[in-house]
């Protein structure tokens, strides 16, 4: 399953952390890179231990815990804490997979990587290029503010960009639910219940019988 989510962040929570990465020091993207990934990533990266990044990374995690979206879509567990990268005039992450367990450095910290996650941080008409594709979907530009959620399975790159910086956040995903189409199906039945509810009320029979089933595939699917 791949998910456009909007407004993860609003315009001034965009403003903050585009303050915050903007005026920290960058490095070469490749300092967090495994071997395969080295050969084809051309970026910059925020060291992920700076205090910029932890900054940053602090709005973006308060304002995944309030997505309601997000959390209906990955059921997270654990998520990795976000890092920052910009892609300047010609420079490009060609076709890569990502590693399926994430280890922070320096830490015992460690997640399976069941989702992956980029959170825009740049509009589309501030630059040219730098479409994220994934498995060879239409490209990806969404507003600032906006993720696409997407299965760290995938293979996935970014094109080059021709004009312009392309920013943004991205990071990991362990999920209670392994595996993918038992999310799925629990984020359809999730969906589903919440928009009869609308029309029916959450204190409908008929709603609370499936809220009961709903959370009764979630205890037998989840992995805590």
């Amino acid at each position: 399953m791949m998910l456009a989510i909007p407004d993860v962040l609003d315009a001034a929570e965009v403003a903050r952390v585009r303050a915050i990465i903007d005026a920290a020091e960058w490095i070469d993207g490749n300092a967090t890179s495994g071997g395969q990934s080295a050969l084809a990533k051309n970026n910059l990266q925020l060291p992920e231990t700076s205090t910029a990044a932890r900054a940053a990374g602090e709005i973006v995690l308060d304002a995944l815990a309030r997505s309601a979206l997000f959390v209906a879509a990955g059921l997270p567990l654990r998520v990795y804490p976000p890092l920052f990268n910009r892609y300047g005039i010609g420079q490009a992450f060609d076709t890569h997979v990502d590693s399926a367990v994430r280890i922070r450095r320096g830490s015992d910290f460690r997640i399976r990587t069941d989702l992956s996650a980029t959170l825009f941080l740049a509009d589309p008409g501030d630059y040219a290029g730098g479409e994220l594709i994934v498995d060879g979907r239409p490209g990806i530009k969404l507003p600032a503010g906006h993720m696409i959620l997407y299965p760290a399975s995938t293979l996935h790159r970014v094109e080059p960009v021709t004009s312009g910086e392309r920013v943004a956040s991205f990071f990991w995903i362990q999920s209670m639910v392994k595996h993918a189409s038992d999310r799925s199906m629990l984020f359809e039945l999730d969906t589903a219940i919440q928009a009869l509810a609308v029309h029916r009320g959450h204190g409908d029979g008929e709603i609370v019988r499936l809220t009961n089933v709903y959370h009764n595939l979630l205890r037998r699917c989840a992995e805590i």
